[in-house]
């Protein structure tokens, strides 16, 4: 019954510590064969494409808060693939608590490319503050009244990060 309405995923916190994470379940599971991520837009529900344009499906995530895992307000928490992609710069992000919402996400959220939300992210951490975490508080209000940034052009969400390709990260560029 749990997983029915609800998915845990793995996601990396504080410090590049992994966490559980909650949330309500937006999107059909991947059929045998099919690649999930690859797949995100056409397995996303009606209800699912609802609740994440409202940002209903979030909710569980206050869980995590009060468990102490995350913030109100942080870097959104990612995938745990994405650790060794990072340049040491944008693994800055995990100096502070991952957020329910972020500087990123009221700034674009979803239609920002990888690098600018790390940039964002980054830039966050550097000027965090009481009345800078209000100020997103009230802009995230704003954004999920008016739905905006939801998806990037051509996905349910956001294409996979790849990593930075210009060789700042120590990856070759062309591997994944």
């Amino acid at each position: 019954m749990f997983h029915e309405f609800l998915f845990p995923q793995l996601r990396i916190g504080l410090h590049g510590e992994p966490f559980t994470i909650y949330k309500i379940k937006t999107m059909r599971d991947a059929l045998p064969g099919e690649d999930a991520m690859a797949t995100d837009a056409i397995r996303i529900t009606r209800l699912g494409r609802f609740l994440r344009a409202t940002s209903i499906d979030e909710l569980p995530t206050l869980w995590n808060v009060v468990k102490g895992d995350m913030a109100l307000v942080g870097p959104r928490p990612l995938l745990p693939e994405y650790l060794p992609l990072y340049t040491p710069e944008q693994a800055r992000r995990h100096e502070v608590k991952p957020g329910i919402t972020g500087w990123a996400q009221v700034n674009g959220r979803n239609a920002l490319s990888w690098e600018e939300k790390f940039r964002l992210d980054v830039w966050y951490v550097d000027n965090r503050s009481f009345w800078l975490d209000l100020k997103i508080l009230g802009m995230t209000l704003w954004q999920v009244l008016f739905r905006r940034g939801i998806s990037a052009d051509g996905h349910a969400t956001m294409p996979r990060f790849r990593g930075d390709l210009s060789g700042k990260s120590g990856r070759t560029p062309g591997h994944s």
